[in-house]
């Protein structure tokens, strides 16, 4: 590369682009990357030597996605979840995923041998939130957030008769961890008070009232029992749809509850709060209402499930919690999205197979909740926002990767394309048309809520840090181990 200026030079040339820029716009550029990150964006390129250049035809280029709630490591160990998983992202075009780790041990005994597990197995980076699920773990919070995990989620769903949930699974052992969580008052509030005393920390909030929906899913069983005995058969309750069943017993007034109470404790600390998978109309409302009250920070994520599918898709693999709703819940979250009512998308991925998804008595109650969703988020959006939907791929960008950035410290390294940033880009084809397989999707999971789905607009080359590590759905091996932990840095919130 010699005799070049330093700004002639660089590892990676993409050419012919349409930039997605965050709060900007779209512009036609190239973009030069050098050691990682992003070295110019530059309209002149006549004198550029570099070691590879792609030619991206006027594709638009987005900001790699971050993945705000990624479950992965519950049900296959860490060291493999994280090579199966990370490659799914990246045919997704997701550049980071964020990690909701739940152990019930001190973290002090586990956070180093699950770090130590994930290290070398990533192709793409990876920053973990910290479940706090017992009184023991509150004192952890300092510890955790000086090892780089500043965001602490709350299981607020956990408790009365509805409690059992399965830990990650200990590196390096293949056995399920389930256990039994009891998210009191007292634990939201103890978290709370403790979280906010460290800079700008995030608590991650799942918002349903243990309570109300213990209460509906006990009186349900029983009432499906009665029927059993006036119908051997049991013709009545098999003809349920078994996601309206579920969605009666965790009803929209179950999260309104909680949500309320939360943002009144948040309000005592000024904490920054993020709600996880708002998929109704009425918790979306019912946060708004609180929002106004003011006292603390609070961000919205919703999940692309909700954006697609109602109680109507009526199969047992749509089991979710918070549950699936209406048509109308649907559309509303769609308005919210364009109004900018939601700040971030996250999937809620879960890497499990469907032989455990769909429970021992292949019913509502055995089944097990979540999907996979990391490597559809993209496709989803791009088919369902910006092609049906005329959703703009700036606020696309913004829900999925600047917003994230900003709310959980990641930013400017994450989140947007401009000089010194990380290189994590997601070249995407709105022309391509697809039909979703399990297969193509490349996680551990060998079912999709999407399949057979037809969707149009893909990401067919993903970068990360510099790296290209997919092009055209192919995942390069070579790669693995790209992935880095990234810690928050939580300088600001915005």
């Amino acid at each position: 590369m010699g005799g070049n200026s330093s700004n002639s030079s660089c590892d990676l040339l993409i050419r012919n682009a349409n930039i997605v820029i965050p709060k900007m716009g779209i512009i036609k550029s190239n973009i030069l990357i050098e050691n990682g990150k992003i070295k110019e964006l530059t309209n002149s390129i006549d004198n550029v030597s570099c070691d590879r250049s792609i030619d991206v035809n006027e594709k638009y280029v987005l900001p790699g996605l971050i993945d705000p709630h990624v479950h992965y490591g519950v049900f296959s160990p860490i060291e493999l979840a994280s090579e199966t998983e990370s490659r799914s992202a990246a045919v997704g075009g997701v550049t980071t995923i964020m990690r909701m780790l739940r152990v019930y041990e001190p973290y002090t005994q586990k956070i180093s041998k699950h770090l130590h597990a994930s290290a070398g197995n990533h192709f793409i980076d990876y920053s973990i939130h910290a479940s706090i699920l017992n009184p023991n773990q509150i004192q952890e919070i300092s510890y955790l957030y000086d090892m780089g995990i500043r965001s602490f989620k709350l299981y607020m769903n956990l408790g009365s008769t509805d409690n059992r949930i399965l830990m990650d699974m200990n590196p390096s052992e293949n056995l399920l961890l389930p256990e039994n969580v009891h998210v009191t008052d007292d634990l939201c509030s103890k978290v709370l008070f403790h979280s906010s005393k460290l800079k700008n920390s995030v608590v991650l909030v799942h918002a349903e009232d243990h309570e109300t929906c213990s209460k509906l899913i006990e009186e349900k069983k029983e009432e499906q029992s009665a029927k059993k005995i006036d119908d051997n058969k049991n013709k009545q309750s098999r003809d349920e749809n078994p996601l309206k069943t579920w969605s009666e017993c965790r009803p929209t007034t179950s999260e309104s509850t909680a949500i309320k109470k939360i943002m009144n404790i948040g309000r005592q600390y000024g904490t920054n709060l993020y709600f996880v998978h708002i998929g109704s109309n009425d918790a979306l409302d019912t946060i708004l209402y609180e929002k106004q009250a003011g006292g603390c920070n609070v961000y919205v994520e919703t999940c692309p499930h909700y954006l697609t599918h109602s109680v109507d898709y009526n199969n047992l693999i749509g089991k979710v919690v918070p549950p699936l709703r209406t048509k109308n819940d649907v559309a509303s979250l769609w308005n919210a999205i364009k109004n900018g009512l939601i700040d971030t998308i996250g999937t809620d991925h879960v890497a499990n197979t469907l032989d455990l998804k769909l429970g021992n008595q292949n019913d509502v109650w055995t089944a097990l909740a979540g999907f996979p969703g990391v490597a559809t988020m993209l496709p989803v959006l791009l088919h369902y926002g910006v092609i049906m939907r005329q959703l703009s791929l700036v606020r696309l960008a913004e829900i999925t990767s600047y917003n994230t950035s900003r709310i959980f410290g990641l930013y400017p390294k994450k989140g947007t394309i401009q000089k010194g940033s990380d290189a994590d880009l997601v070249v995407i084809d709105l022309d391509i048309t697809k039909k979703v397989s399990p297969d193509i999707l490349q996680s551990s999971s060998d079912y999709t809520i999407y399949d057979g789905y037809q969707l149009q607009g893909w990401p067919v080359l993903t970068i990360s840090r510099g790296k290209i590590i997919m092009e055209n759905g192919n995942v390069y091996n070579e790669n693995k181990g790209h992935g880095e932990f990234v810690k928050l840095c939580l300088d600001k919130v915005y």
